[in-house]
Parts: structure tokens; sequence; C-alpha cells
């Protein structure tokens, strides 16, 4: 399954909550279960962001559909990006198509 890695901002809302956050996180990783992803990581970070979660989704769709779910509770911001492996970084490099543009 791809990979994704979401950089977690808590709004004030989220930051007022903060003792629940555990409790959030638990209904975090079922709403990933519900769509057939896994939630593989988190950590509490330092710095822009306060989280940062490493989850295996089917596809793309599948990630949109968590990540919308639990934004719109509005506990946090999130940004998501696809995260390639080194065996797939390693195929992707090697089949790179010949650009002849000068």
């Amino acid at each position: 399954m791809p990979t994704y890695i979401t950089l977690i901002r808590f709004t004030q809302k989220g930051v007022e909550a903060i003792r629940e956050a555990p409790a959030r996180l638990d209904a975090a990783k079922q709403t990933y279960a519900a769509v057939g992803a896994k939630l593989k990581a988190f950590y509490l970070v330092t710095g822009r962001y306060d989280a940062v979660a490493i989850a295996e989704a089917p596809d793309d769709e599948a990630m949109a559909k968590i990540s919308l779910a639990i934004a719109s509770k509005g506990n946090s911001r999130t940004e998501t990006v696809r995260a390639f492996g080194e065996d797939e970084y390693r195929k992707i490099v090697k089949d790179l198509p010949e650009v002849k543009i000068r």
C-alpha cells in the first residue's frame, strides 16, 4: 500500500482540549481502519508542526477521506504528502524518461 506522511498542527480548539487528544488519536486509528488504511506511527514533534503521522492507505482517495473526516472535527489542520520508500525511489529514478530538450 502507498505510504503517506501527515504534518499536523493543532487548532486553538484542539489545544484547549489537549487532554482528550489521546482519545482522539484512538478514534483516528479507527477512522483509518474504516477505509482499509493503517496508522503506522504517530509522533508528537517540536518546531513548526505539533505532530506527524505515518500511514499506509489503499490509494489517494482513501487518504483524502481520512483527512477530511478528521479535519471536520476542528481539532487540527493537516498537510499530507505521498511518500515513496527506497525501493520505489530506486525504480522511479531508474525508469526516468530521457528528456531531449536543450
